[in-house]
């Protein structure tokens, strides 16, 4: 009992002196229910919720995968998902700003333009505060459109991605990244200036792991891909900065287990599966800095 106080009142301390929180975007499968999140005050132990904030009503499957998040300046918060294993050619968008209320969901069909397109998976949100503008990066299977290797045509995937400032006007769809393998579920990191860090799963029968690549712009070019540092049946990235490291959640989904990395580098990475706590059932999603205030407005309106 005195060791479970004791770890509480750090929490609450933490908190306190940081004046921040964290939150996790989450689904629970079979993600019919919608959007579910966690919340944190040191980044390492989460709590849930324990409710859904947005029930999915767009796409052909009408489910709620891979929620990503991100705040704007404006302090509005915009939300991507994957509405469909296949047959959308888009993925479902909606924006909060208190996260109790939401705009009309829409299906942003980035994919249109190209009829054969197996699936849209994993839509990932990164603000590029330079350009003020916000990168969406998906994963898509193109038949036929590059050499399988070991993979199947119907699941041999490359990164894709559009910009939009307003998530009305989008930009052409580009090819993001072909690293010569089946890839899906990348984060883009800024370090600094000129400096940004592409955390992705190299989804190949052989490996299906997590790595790093590295570039100057948010958009690339990614080079210098490194070696695994998960154990294969990992993927779902989801990254935070932490004082003078970056913590690298994902889901060992092979284990059901969530795991964590701590870097400093992006070079070397350590499992801290030790300090962390996520609550059983959790999918992956994007973490989220916020305000503390942010995460007791929640908390006040579950609880009403």
């Amino acid at each position: 009992m005195k060791k479970t106080r004791l770890l509480l009142y750090s929490v609450i301390l933490l908190a306190g002196c940081s004046g921040r929180a964290f939150l996790f975007t989450s689904f629970h499968e079979p993600a019919t229910d919608g959007l579910r999140m966690l919340y944190s005050y040191d980044g390492y132990r989460w709590r849930d919720f324990d409710t859904v904030f947005l029930r999915p009503h767009t796409g052909g499957r009408q489910v709620l995968r891979d929620p990503s998040m991100v705040q704007g300046p404006d302090g509005v918060f915009h939300l991507v998902w994957t509405s469909s294993w296949r047959g959308d050619k888009g993925f479902g968008y909606a924006s909060s700003k208190d996260l109790l209320h939401w705009s009309e969901q829409r299906l942003i069909p980035v994919m249109q333009h190209e009829p054969t397109t197996v699936n849209v998976w994993a839509p990932e949100l990164f603000y590029d505060d330079e350009a003020g503008r916000y990168i969406i990066v998906w994963a898509s299977c193109i038949p036929g459109r590059f050499a399988k290797g070991m993979e199947a045509d119907s699941n041999n995937h490359r990164l894709y991605a559009a910009t939009t400032r307003d998530f009305t006007t989008f930009t052409d769809t580009r090819l993001f990244l072909d690293p010569g393998f089946s890839v899906i579920d990348a984060v883009i990191v800024k370090r600094k200036r000129n400096d940004y860090v592409l955390v992705l799963k190299d989804n190949t029968r052989q490996e299906r792991n997590i790595k790093v690549a590295f570039g100057d712009s948010p958009l690339g070019p990614w080079n210098r891909v490194s070696k695994p540092f998960t154990d294969t049946f990992t993927e779902g990235p989801s990254v935070v900065k932490l004082r003078n490291e970056w913590l690298i959640y994902y889901d060992a989904y092979r284990k059901k287990t969530y795991e964590a990395v701590a870097t400093g580098d992006f070079n070397r990475f350590n499992a801290v599966n030790d300090k962390i706590s996520v609550p059983e059932g959790h999918k992956h999603g994007t973490i989220v800095p916020v305000k503390r205030k942010t995460i007791r407005n929640l908390l006040k309106a579950i609880q009403q």
